[in-house]
């Protein structure tokens, strides 16, 4: 059994006739479309790279991103050698308008972006009363930093739990249909000769049945999962433990994808000749039984997206989908002024405040952390 578990120029000259080169505007020049033309001197982004002790790749912008937020008159501070996990270059941010500065520096910055959260001691280099604006990840969990984020009275937002103005959780969504795309990208690849599997095809071809691909759960990683392995010609069954969940799955699937309600025997019989196992989160809670173990075949493989993040293996793709978002985010955020002004005005991004004015917001942390909270409503309706 195979497991998983972390892993164009433009050309300046012109001719005449209907040949003639149509010239390509410099994002580095021109004003980005759908961004405020006027200054936004208030907002000054501070972009940090990775800790080099974990296997995070992903970012936030990319420098065309940069480059559309610069001509809106934001300014960007990025650190030295921040973006080579997603392949570019600081000659090629600094091209985009973009500052290469140390660490310490763009900490200082009055927002900052971080694909994770910042530690104590980089939260401890921030400015007092700036902005944080990361993913939610389990350094959260920790009380010192929380502590350090009160402290200097950082406002603390993660992307992933804020809901767009249709209610969609966009940053969490991105990233989460990427890992399930990607898990279908490791599992061919783990299938291959070369990935040490027994030389085989997810598709099926003439004479020969294709794989059989299982993925137990629902969200949007089980059903990019679903969708990706159906394209790549496999044999897909999705599964889940709520029937109205997989009413609703079924208007998102590939229509040969097959939804099946998770029941002992069913699932049994499907583990059995399984080629691959995808588990990812289910809408009521579940764990996979131990005694199915011994009826997996030895050449499965299986992920569990629980605890793996494909898309860490193509952080550029990542990085590029979240940038798309994130320009029209920080549109939003000059219109206010600043964050706080978006704060203040928008239910979706306020659901993704951990920390608010030194007080902690986020509910969860403080019960794990043992750490009073308070809901960020009540204090913006107190302070109205």
């Amino acid at each position: 059994m195979t497991s998983h578990k972390n892993p164009a120029s433009a050309d300046n000259g012109t001719t005449s006739g209907p040949t003639a080169a149509v010239e390509t505007p410099d994002l580095r020049t021109q004003p980005a479309f759908g961004i405020i033309e006027k200054q936004a001197p208030g907002i000054h982004i501070g972009i940090v790279g990775n800790y080099a002790d974990t296997d995070e790749t992903r970012m936030l912008l990319t420098p065309e991103a940069c480059g559309m937020l610069t001509s809106a008159g934001i300014k960007i501070s990025m650190e030295e050698g921040a973006g080579v996990d997603i392949s570019f270059s600081d000659e090629t941010y600094a091209e985009y308008g973009v500052k290469i500065v140390s660490r310490e520096e763009a900490l200082k910055c009055n927002t900052v972006l971080s694909y994770t959260p910042l530690r104590q001691k980089d939260v401890e280099k921030m400015t007092s009363g700036a902005t944080l604006l990361c993913m939610m990840e389990r350094t959260l969990f920790d009380k010192q930093t929380i502590q350090a984020l009160l402290s200097k009275k950082i406002t603390c937002g993660c992307l992933d739990n804020m809901y767009s103005s249709q209610d969609i959780t966009i940053f969490a969504d991105i990233v989460a249909e990427i890992d399930g795309r990607g898990a279908i990208m490791y599992a061919q690849e783990s299938l291959s000769y070369l990935g040490g599997g027994k030389g085989v095809l997810l598709a099926g071809v003439a004479g020969l049945n294709p794989c059989e691909v299982i993925i137990i759960g629902n969200g949007m990683e089980a059903i990019a999962a679903a969708n990706a392995a159906a394209a790549a010609g496999a044999k897909v069954v999705l599964m889940d433990n709520d029937v109205s969940s997989i009413q609703i799955a079924r208007q998102s699937c590939d229509p040969r994808v097959e939804l099946v309600a998770i029941h002992p025997r069913v699932l049994t019989n499907r583990v059995k000749s399984a080629d691959v196992i995808i588990t990812c989160p289910t809408t009521r809670p579940f764990e996979f039984p131990k005694s199915l173990s011994s009826s997996i075949k030895d050449s499965v493989y299986v992920i569990d997206l629980n605890e793996s993040h494909p898309s860490i293996s193509v952080p550029r793709t990542v990085t590029m989908a979240l940038s798309n978002v994130l320009v029209y985010f920080f549109n939003e955020m000059a219109i206010k002024e600043n964050f706080r002004g978006m704060v203040i005005t928008n239910p979706g991004v306020q659901n993704g405040i951990v920390t608010f004015d030194g007080k902690l917001t986020d509910k969860l942390i403080g019960s794990y952390t043992g750490m009073p909270s308070i809901d960020i409503r009540v204090m913006i309706s107190s302070t109205n």
